[in-house]
């Protein structure tokens, strides 16, 4: 037993031994067999490695940079590509900066194997001997060069971001669609230029191009709405239109292709085109229509029955209408953009306050509240034909309670059309001719009815100087105590306002009688207990009248003289009133006016010999001046 375990210790120290004399013999071999490689490699390349595919084994480095300079002919005849789309470029290493270097890249050649310390350097020989070794050659790459040769590329590669485009000529739509932007990086293709030279090889460089997209690419939509909007006229109307109402209006295509507009806005965070009539055009063209459009609902107009003490209509109320500028022109556009070219304006209806069945317990209007006649002897009948027109457009009309009564409501448009006739009127300094002569008997016969009725005078104008009419009494004598009582109506400069400051509607009736030559204005409603106290200066600081003028007439003949202006005394006048109610005072004011001298204006013709003494010979346009 003893023998068999002591056999086979001895049989493991023998292997023992065997292995460890094997190992040291193995590694002798190789160290003789390093050494051997080293002293026949002394001086030259390893065996397997090569610079850019040319072998230099066994070279030494001068003779290897020979081989290089003499083989590798990239820098020279090596071809790098760079293409955009269809457009390509060619250049040769040389041409883009690139400088080969044989002695540092036979140098690297030699290097290889011989550095990373033992281990390192034994397994780069083996390597290079049994798999081969492919060292990177030496470059000088002259980044300057390649960036002056992509810049020029940029040139043809670069292009700026274009928007898409609406526009109109004349009545045509033209449209163009955008264009992306482009532009060449180059400091990202100089890094793909450098990896593609190091290769030593031909190839394409890729071009770094950054795109930036318009905010509009396409607008072929948008231009398809225009040309909607201007494929034929628009016409414009009022809803349910009555006979006798304005309109429609026809706006033809090259008026829409002016007001055409294009507008870009931001939806959402996204750019958009939008395409319809500009605003700011359609609401002038709106707003003027507005002016036609709109009326004033009407009240009904009554008369009182002074027998029954009930009112009785004489004219029907009437429904009045008002456009909406703003919501027109959303519906207009709306419309358009359908291809619709037929289109009814925004309008709402303004029922009137008081209709044609009211009666007077239903208004207030239950006795006669003011009156006040004035008198109008030796007025010309244009004279009194405006008087007649003037009144009769007040007669049944209503004032609500609280309401501020304008007579320009009323009364705005003072023309040949409308019955009045041309008379002498007061303007600029002077008495001329001009239509609506005479109006202002009737704004100072309200003056007087609203005075003595005891209501608040809002807005009152007295004439530039004292006109005998209105200081006439029933007997046709002038009565100083009337100066001051007058009121001057001129729209829309001057106007007459009162105010109804009673719970109560009123209502006004006008008369005239032409043979007679009285207006009479009554005012009818409740009374709340007010009268009326007043007292005048009468006419004081009087001043003459200044010299006749005289002038001379192209229209006139030799000899003839015409009085165009007649003379009249300046003076002050001071009015006062106080309204009472319930045996207390409940308001007081004042009334100033300041007349100024007048001076006659006595026309004659031309070629008249010492018109001052004709006139006096004639005993025309006195006073006369010395």
């Amino acid at each position: 037993m003893m023998n068999s375990i002591e056999f086979r210790r001895n049989a493991v120290k023998q292997a023992l031994v065997a292995l460890l004399g094997g190992t040291v013999l193995f590694f002798a071999i190789l160290f003789i067999w390093m050494i051997g490689y080293q002293l026949a490699y002394a001086g030259r390349i390893f065996p397997g490695v090569s610079v850019a595919g040319v072998d230099l084994s066994g070279l030494s480095p001068n003779d290897a940079a020979v081989k290089l300079s003499q083989t590798l002919s990239y820098p020279i005849a090596g071809k790098a590509l760079f293409r955009d789309g269809e457009k390509v470029w060619l250049a040769s290493p040389v041409e883009l900066g690139m400088v080969f270097d044989p002695s540092a890249s036979a140098l690297a050649a030699y290097n290889h194997g011989r550095k990373g310390g033992l281990f390192g350097a034994l397994f780069g020989q083996i390597s290079a001997r049994g798999l081969g070794a492919d060292v990177s050659p030496v470059v000088i790459f002259d980044q300057r060069v390649a960036y002056n040769y992509l810049q020029n590329v940029a040139l043809q590669v670069d292009q700026s971001v274009v928007e898409a485009s609406l526009r109109v000529e004349g009545t045509n739509v033209v449209s163009e669609p955008g264009r992306l932007g482009r532009v060449l990086n180059l400091d990202a293709t100089l890094i793909y230029l450098g990896a593609q030279l190091q290769t030593f090889r031909d190839g394409e460089v890729p071009l770094v191009i950054q795109e930036t997209s318009p905010r509009l690419m396409d607008v072929s939509s948008q231009a398809d709405a225009a040309r909607r909007i201007l494929s034929q006229p628009l016409t414009i109307a009022i809803p349910n239109a009555a006979q006798g109402d304005p309109g429609p209006w026809v706006y033809d295509i090259p008026v829409l292709a002016n007001m055409l507009s294009v507008e870009i806005v931001e939806n959402a965070g996204a750019a958009e085109m939008r395409v319809g009539l500009d605003p700011n055009a359609l609401r002038r063209t709106l707003s003027d229509l507005k002016v036609i459009v709109d009326q004033n609902p009407q009240n009904a107009r009554f008369v009182f029955n002074d027998e029954s003490g009930q009112i009785e209509p004489i004219a029907a109320s009437s429904i009045g209408r008002v456009m909406d500028v703003e919501a027109s022109i959303v519906v207009i556009n709306d419309a358009l953009l359908r291809g619709e070219h037929a289109v009814s304006l925004v309008v709402s209806e303004q029922q009137p306050a008081v209709v044609d069945t009211a009666t007077g317990a239903d208004l207030g209007i239950t006795q006669l509240v003011s009156e006040q006649t004035t008198f109008f002897y030796g007025s010309s009948a244009p004279r009194i034909q405006n008087i007649v027109a003037a009144a009769g457009q007040f007669h049944g009309v209503l004032i609500a309670p609280g309401e501020i009564f304008s007579m320009a409501s009323i009364l705005s448009d003072i023309s040949l059309e409308n019955g009045f006739a041309e008379a002498l009127i007061i303007y600029g300094g002077r008495t001329i001719k001009g239509v609506g002569g005479g109006v202002c008997q009737v704004s100072t016969t309200l003056f007087r009815t609203v005075f003595f009725g005891g209501f608040p005078v809002i807005e009152r104008y007295s004439h530039a100087y004292r006109v005998t009419y209105y200081e006439m009494d029933r007997s046709g004598t002038k009565d100083a105590r009337l100066a001051g009582l007058d009121a001057a109506v001129f729209f829309p400069l001057v106007d007459f306002k009162f105010q109804n400051d009673t719970p109560y509607w009123l209502l006004m009736e006008t008369d005239v009688n032409v043979q007679a030559r009285t207006i009479t204005w009554k005012m009818y409603s409740t009374s709340d207990g007010r009268s009326v106290t007043w007292e005048t200066t009468g006419p004081y600081n009087t001043v003459p009248p200044k010299p006749t003028v005289f002038e001379e007439n192209p229209a006139l003949k030799e000899g003839e003289l015409e009085q165009v202006d007649y003379s009249a005394e300046g003076a002050d006048v001071t009015v006062n009133r106080t309204v009472w109610r319930s045996g207390q005072i409940y308001f007081s004011d004042e009334f100033q006016t300041f007349y100024q001298p007048w001076s006659a204006v006595c026309q004659y013709g031309p070629g008249t010999e010492d018109p001052r003494r004709l006139a006096k010979k004639n005993q025309m346009c006195a006073p006369l001046d010395s």
